[in-house]
Parts: C-alpha cells; sequence; structure tokens
C-alpha cells in the first residue's frame, strides 16, 4: 500500500479526536439546569490513525494512544493485557520483520475501540510473508531461539487475527469481556 509523505513521522492520530478522547460525542448538560443531558451519540467512534518510519521509537506514540482509548473504555484486565502485548508484537513485526528497519518504509496503523472490542489494522511495506511458512516456535528446534514468538502470542491473546496483503497487514481483534 502506498502511503502519503512515507517518511514523515506522524504520531498524532491524523484525524481529529471528539471532546471525549474517545471517538465518541460527549454528553453536555445544559446551562439552566431544567433540561437533561444529550443523550450520547451512537455513531461509531472514529478510528485512531497513524502513520510512522520505520523506527521502533516512533510505535511508542501509536502504543500509548490506543492504550489510552482502550483504557477509557474500560476494558477489563485480561483483554487490555491482550491488546497491549499484541499491539507491541503486531508493531514490531512490522517495523523490524516486515520493513526490515527501512527509514525509508512506513507502517500505517489504524485502530478503532468502542465499549464492546478493539480493531487494529497494521500494514508494513515489506515483501510480506506466508503464515504456514513461519516455523513453530514450541518445536524443540527453535525453543532457545531469541524471536518468533510475536505471532504465536498475537493468535493466542486476540480473538481474531487475519493475515491479508501477502502477510503485509495483520487485522487484529479483541472483544472486551
Amino acid at each position: 500500500m502506498g502511503v502519503a509523505g512515507s517518511n514523515r513521522h506522524n504520531a498524532r492520530p491524523s484525524r481529529q479526536q471528539s471532546t471525549d478522547g474517545n471517538g465518541a460525542h460527549a454528553a453536555r448538560a445544559s446551562g439552566n439546569g431544567s433540561r437533561p443531558p444529550a443523550k450520547q451519540s451512537s455513531v461509531k467512534p472514529k478510528p485512531l490513525i497513524f502513520t510512522i518510519p520505520s523506527d521502533l521509537s516512533a510505535s511508542r506514540d501509536v502504543h500509548k494512544a490506543i492504550m489510552d482509548r482502550v483504557e477509557a473504555q474500560h476494558y477489563d484486565e485480561q483483554s487490555t493485557f491482550a491488546i497491549r502485548l499484541s499491539l507491541e508484537e503486531g508493531l514490531m513485526n512490522a517495523i523490524k520483520h516486515g520493513n526490515k528497519l527501512d527509514p525509508k518504509k512506513t507502517v500505517h496503523v489504524e485502530a478503532t475501540v468502542t465499549p464492546k472490542a478493539t480493531e487494529i489494522t497494521i500494514e508494513d511495506q515489506g515483501k510480506g510473508f506466508h503464515r504456514e511458512q513461519v516455523p513453530d516456535p514450541c518445536a524443540e528446534e527453535n525453543l532457545l531461539k531469541c524471536s518468533g514468538r510475536g505471532i504465536l502470542l498475537m493468535e493466542a491473546y486476540m480473538d481474531e487475527v487475519k493475515y491479508t496483503q501477502g502477510g503485509r497487514r495483520v487485522r487484529m481483534v479483541k472483544k472486551n469481556t
């Protein structure tokens, strides 16, 4: 996928967040106190959208913004942990393994967080991979290797994990239990 402004560091969401920071319109009470507060909008929250360089330090702001939104939606401890770990692994895979830390390549991230589920899509500009060709990190010959467990962790902790675009894009979903 071609990404506009490919070497530009844009760690802030490229779409404006609403006033409550959660993508929903905040309910406001009228000034005279005689009317009840307006109902909260049922509009789907706008996704957080980022395009960052292939630099591990650039992923920190993305990670923080998404996790802040998850915490604001009051996800339980297990779901929050699952999202935190899977997001970190997905970003690492895209930057380090997909783009090979190439500063000319970018990573595109979109995350939508609602009270019911979090959906995160991460896409790199690398060559991609075939999931079935990734060595099993639980196999005896791979147990002492320093890497190779990220995909296994993402698939274990998230409710849905799907690879598309020849393995350059991962879409992960975690439901709030």
